[in-house]
């Protein structure tokens, strides 16, 4: 869930905790999304085989592919342009093998340094023009926030880190020992960090590595629903989720598999749930776009490619649906939307919402920066009133990110309840009736 960068999966692991659940109101006697399409999918997209779903990785393709196939059932076309609902974009995977670092005429020994590289071969010393930038991170400067520009370099880096940061830096190293993925070709820049303080005097520095650069083919999945009133062709409608998770973690008894039940199959469930919604009932005036992002975990990457193939100005809303797995803090039937204040968008939910059970709610974690920190955050920079919509109480979640987000968590009657509030509440914008205001200002340049 929620992009603040991909290090941040790395934060801790947590056992699994007794969930203190309220019973779900029953909704009224109308049509609503089906409850079976919505446990069979989720369970399908949580299941052991699907290893976690990294991006790039079997288990992403095979979500995937199982996405494809459930657009396919449903009789969804293909985005206008592609052969299929498989939207495919390169990414860059650089993977960094040093031989030597010293620092200071001194061996830094492993454990004690990350080196990001853009180069296939490294032989870097403090007499190369240009010097390196030198950069201090003390003990309460936030490490993730100040090496996140670093990870991609643009410019030769040594940074060094005070050593009250060692669990943090660890973390660091863990990730990037593991390779990572980046939507563009490696510049031939290196980044260095080192867990210590600076020499005194002149710095000197000898470095060699390897870097082996790869191109991987990642994919989104997109169906559309043409609209009924082809004066409406161009006012899209989206429907989104991210199907990638961050894959395999350290085992914790005996079990390594991070299933991202809540994060974000639950999302991409609703997606696939709305879409057989839509179908069946056959008044969409506007075009809608269903789609399952890759790479949201890793830095949005599926969302944007996604958001260049787009004409920002024809995408009249965005639903993007992140962890609606468990009960909201507001209680049964209720869901927040990030961004409230940003356009109309959550008030017309609310106000299409009246008379019923449900209850859309303002976003009550604003400290978090939600908005900008899932798959809306492209399209919303570019105006468009794309939110997120979302029952996760973040700050307490202690299944987030670990390998106890299975669907055994989930609160699959309330999930459902959320689900068909989208519907219900959303089909006057798909319809025609409505049209949400734009993002405008500053906000949106963020």
């Amino acid at each position: 869930m929620y992009k603040a960068i991909a290090l941040i999966m790395l934060l801790g692991l947590a056992g699994r905790p007794v969930l203190a659940q309220k019973k779900p109101l029953k909704l009224p006697a109308a049509p609503g999304v089906a409850a079976a399409t919505v446990e069979r999918v989720v369970r399908a997209l949580a299941a052991d085989d699907m290893k976690g779903r990294a991006s790039g990785k079997p288990g992403a393709e095979k979500a995937a592919d199982f996405l494809v196939a459930e657009f396919q059932r449903i009789g969804l076309e293909p985005l206008p342009g592609l052969p299929g609902f498989s939207q495919s974009f390169p990414v860059y995977e650089a993977r960094t093998k040093p031989m030597l670092v010293t620092v200071g005429g001194a061996v830094v020994p492993a454990g004690r340094f990350v080196l990001v590289s853009g180069q296939p071969k490294l032989n870097w010393m403090h007499y190369d023009e240009p010097s390196p930038r030198i950069i201090t991170i003390g003990p309460k400067d936030n490490l993730m926030k100040e090496i996140r520009p670093l990870l991609n370099p643009q410019a030769n880096t040594i940074v060094f880190v005070d050593t009250t940061q060692k669990d943090a830096f660890k973390r660091v190293a863990g990730f990037m020992g593991r390779g990572g993925l980046r939507p563009d070709k490696p510049a031939p820049f290196s980044t260095l960090l080192v867990l210590g303080t600076a020499p005194a005097g002149p710095l000197k520095f000898l470095i060699t590595a390897t870097t082996d650069i790869r191109t991987v083919q990642l994919r989104n999945v997109v169906g559309v629903l043409p609209g009924l009133n082809k004066d409406r062709e161009n006012e899209k409608v989206i429907f989104s989720a991210h199907y990638d998770h961050i894959g395999t973690l350290p085992a914790v008894a005996g079990d390594s598999i991070a299933n991202g039940a809540d994060d974000d199959a639950s999302g991409t469930t609703a997606v696939v749930a709305l879409a057989e919604y839509f179908k069946q009932q056959r008044s969409n005036a506007r075009p809608l776009l269903f789609v399952a992002f890759v790479a949201e975990e890793i830095g949005g990457f599926g969302a944007g490619h996604f958001a260049r193939q787009l004409d920002p100005a024809q995408v009249v809303a965005m639903f993007n649906i992140e962890m609606i797995g468990k009960q909201a803090k507001f209680g049964p039937n209720s869901a927040f939307v990030t961004g409230f204040d940003k356009s109309d968008f959550g008030p017309l939910l609310q106000q299409n919402a009246k008379g019923s059970i449900f209850r859309f709610e303002a976003d009550p974690y604003p400290e978090q920066n939600l908005f900008y920190r899932s798959d809306n955050a492209t399209l919303a920079r570019l105006g468009v009133p794309a939110h997120t919509i979302s029952t996760d109480q973040i700050p307490t979640d202690k299944l987030y990110h670990s390998v106890n987000d299975e669907v055994e968590s989930l609160d699959l009657p309330n999930m459902t309840a959320v689900i068909t509030a989208i519907a219900r509440a959303a089909a006057p914008i798909v319809n025609g009736q409505q049209t949400p205001t734009r993002i405008v200002g500053e906000e949106a340049k963020k």
